[in-house]
């Protein structure tokens, strides 16, 4: 059988979101199957083909006789134009067609599998840019009713794509994303050497994120502007790490407009190298995000044995369980009363307890067992077209 896979959200630099995602899957997908092509007769592997727009990047899954990249054009309306031309014209067809994104290729009658991150454009419009509002109502409407099955990334997640677009249970799927952060010992770095690199102070209060107003970081900036106040916390520090997204005027304003303009450090992106050690030295870590599909720098701060402080809402609480300190993501006093309890349980019997806790639960977190399940479902819907 051959599996024809949409590879353009998982060839970028500097991957977050749904390009982290679909990169990941793919990385997993590539040892699963070669495990099970190593296993059986020539006529009976799985053949891959990953459509692109552009040359794979050098770290992508490496080409095999069962794993190919077929470079197409135009980039531009790739869904419309490019991918589904090519998926016309390759022979052997394709039995199964998976899309790691919200969109699925058109004009073809081949089934067809697709992923959904989160639905939060039908329940925060106003935090979209109207062109990617449009796209994202639309294309995706169009995308669910076409798709054989569907994968959600949460259990909050499959029950909110359900809701939304009153597809029966039966056609959505959860895979739970896994981690992503290089591995490393459990030693910790010299606090020192954190801070020479990345200019920051001793005790730092960390969030992850992309700038965009989803993740509700103007209210963390002025929760955080409260401590200043109580508790002796004056010398902690906020350190912000994501690429700008869109919408993020507002947000890169609000330490000045909070009056801490010398008190939060606005990263970028950092690689994935870099950021394990920024997880485990930070006091807590906090997501007070209006809403997550899966929400992953949870998942990396708890398994970096950080405490977090999340929102209680979306799929925090899956995420977190009982780790977690929660928070009102729209109440400014209850984001600041959650970093204040982060901050005086540190070192205390019940800071252990979460950090512990939230190791154990980050283990349950796999790409492996996403990159499993997915290769199920494909399978299982690609039988009856080989």
């Amino acid at each position: 059988m051959v599996i024809a896979i949409d590879g353009y959200e998982a060839n970028v630099e500097n991957r977050v979101g749904i390009g982290r995602y679909a990169y990941e899957i793919l990385r997993h997908l590539h040892d699963k199957i070669e495990t099970r092509n190593s296993k059986l007769e020539t006529q009976a592997q799985i053949s891959v083909r990953v459509y692109l727009p552009s040359n794979p990047l050098s770290d992508m899954p490496p080409e095999t006789p069962w794993w190919q990249y077929r470079v197409v054009k135009p980039a531009r309306l790739w869904t419309f134009i490019g991918f589904p031309l090519a998926l016309s014209r390759d022979y052997p067809k394709a039995g199964v067609v998976f899309s790691p994104t919200h969109y699925i290729p058109r004009f073809i009658d081949l089934p067809r599998v697709m992923s959904i991150m989160d639905v939060s454009y039908l329940e925060y419009p106003e935090l979209f840019k109207p062109k990617d509002l449009y796209q994202l109502r639309h294309w995706t409407a169009y995308s669910v009713q076409h798709a054989a099955k569907i994968f959600g990334i949460s259990q909050f997640s499959k029950d909110a794509i359900i809701k939304a677009y009153h597809v029966p249970d039966s056609r959505v799927v959860v895979t739970y994303p896994g981690l992503t952060m290089t591995e490393i010992s459990n030693s910790k770095y010299q606090i020192a050497n954190i801070q020479n690199k990345f200019k920051i102070k001793k005790h730092y209060i960390l969030s992850v994120g992309t700038l965009q107003p989803r993740k509700n970081f103007a209210r963390l900036i002025e929760a955080f502007s409260l401590l200043k106040n109580d508790g002796g916390w004056e010398d902690v520090q906020l350190v912000i790490v994501g690429k700008k997204g869109w919408l993020y005027d507002d947000i890169l304003a609000a330490p000045q407009h909070f009056s801490v303009a010398d008190r939060v450090r606005f990263l970028d992106f950092v690689p994935d190298d870099d950021l394990p050690e920024l997880y485990r030295n930070a006091r807590c870590f906090a997501l007070p995000s209006l809403y997550e599909g899966f929400g992953l720098p949870v998942l990396e701060a708890m398994a970096a044995g950080t405490q977090v402080v999340v929102s209680n809402t979306s799929s925090l609480p899956e995420v977190a369980g009982k780790a977690g300190i929660y928070v009102d993501p729209l109440d400014v006093d209850s984001i600041a009363s959650g970093l204040k309890t982060a901050l005086d349980e540190h070192g205390t019997k019940q800071w252990k307890d979460r950090i512990l806790l939230g190791q154990k639960l980050a283990k349950q977190f796999t790409w492996e067992n996403a990159a499993k399940k997915t290769l199920e479902i494909l399978t299982e819907v690609g039988k009856g077209h080989i």
